[in-house]
């Protein structure tokens, strides 16, 4: 195997077929049925990781409006107070689905119906450490980017990191939980940080 790429429905896996040929003992065989009878060795209920339930990756969020700033859209959108949009948000366990469109940019779900927002007509410019919504689901910004979901607030953290060993905070089936603080409590803590 050179590669595995997890998604949201598939998993694709990059092999080497020429090294794969030279465990195959039927020489019709192409090399695919080969590699679905060794995969299905391994996937299995039992050979499945869950991850562990005990272990929460707690993320701190200003979801004041100078870093929120897609909270008057979805309040308005939803008739919804932004009190409650960042109740709804920070109260839930959310679990990472996957990472992709930058290094590190967690896709997790399920944000409550009443949160829910669709994404953005045109992308705009998003910071660092951005929180948004689109749809069901909320994701973080790695970098500055462009983005199409409703920003709602920003963590201080660094959420990839090139100079570690595992450069991204999160990983598929991780469980996390945002909590909220405010903006001397995001200064505070981005100045430890950098």
């Amino acid at each position: 195997m050179i590669e595995a790429v997890p998604a949201y429905c598939s998993l694709t896996i990059f092999y080497d077929i020429l090294i794969v040929r030279n465990h195959i003992t039927d020489k019709t065989d192409t090399g695919f049925k080969w590699i679905c009878a060794h995969l299905k060795k391994y996937i299995s209920n039992e050979n499945l990781e869950t991850g562990d339930p005990e272990l929460l990756i707690n993320i701190p969020v200003c979801y004041e409006r100078e870093y929120g700033i897609d909270l008057d859209f979805i309040a308005l959108q939803n008739n919804i107070s932004v009190e409650e949009i960042i109740h709804l948000h920070s109260s839930a366990i959310y679990r990472v689905y996957m990472l992709g469109f930058l290094p590190g940019f967690a896709y997790m779900g399920l944000v409550d119906e009443r949160i829910s927002s669709p994404r953005k007509q045109q992308p705009a410019p998003v910071e660092a450490g951005s929180v948004g919504i689109a749809g069901r689901q909320t994701g973080t910004y790695p970098f500055k980017s462009p983005g199409g979901w409703q920003i709602i607030g920003r963590t201080p953290l660094k959420l990839f990191d090139k100079e570690k060993v595992n450069p991204v905070l999160f990983k598929p089936g991780d469980n996390v939980k945002f909590h909220p603080i405010n903006k001397d409590e995001f200064e505070d803590i981005k100045s430890r940080i950098t």
